[in-house]
């Protein structure tokens, strides 16, 4: 029996024996389930928080989608209020355009009209005038001066029954 125990694999048996009994002696497997209890709450823990911010992640990016559309629609709105007031005025420019354009074209016309008034006032002045010298020629050629002085003095005597 004792060439039984010179060989090495009984001894390596023997402490292999030895070393699960104090592992198990001093609770080993116990403290490694939880140490791997511990760790597996911990992936968990992990998980959950994992979950939860993609969820947070989630709902901030449909937020921001939502601000985004929301953006979006507004400028499209300022866009179009633009474009509406960009034609209002358009329409109010042109109409002040028309009315300053018909305000000088009358002013023009009302010009041209006193223009023409005060060019046939001269021409029936200076046709007056012309028509006054004929006149004045021709009874100075028809008449000498005794018939003169006595036509002045028949009209200084009906003078006071004309005035």
């Amino acid at each position: 029996m004792l060439e039984y125990l010179q060989e090495p694999e009984v001894w390596v048996g023997l402490g292999l024996v030895i070393l699960i009994g104090i592992f198990l002696y001093q609770r080993v497997p116990a403290f490694a389930a939880s140490a791997l209890d511990a760790r597996a709450a911990a992936i968990a823990n992990e998980l959950d928080e994992a979950r939860r911010l993609r969820e947070e992640a989630a709902a901030l990016l449909a937020q921001f989608r939502k601000k985004a559309a929301e953006a979006e629609h507004e400028a499209a709105a300022i866009v179009t209020e633009a474009k509406e007031e960009a034609e209002r005025f358009v329409a109010e420019t042109r109409a002040q355009l028309k009315a300053q354009i018909e305000r000088r074209a009358k002013q023009a016309q009302d010009k041209i009209a006193q223009a023409e008034a005060h060019a046939v006032a001269e021409i029936r002045a200076k046709a007056a005038d012309a028509a006054v010298d004929a006149a004045e020629k021709l009874i100075a050629a028809r008449t000498d001066a005794a018939k003169t002085a006595a036509l002045i003095s028949q009209s200084i005597k009906e003078l006071p029954a004309k005035l």
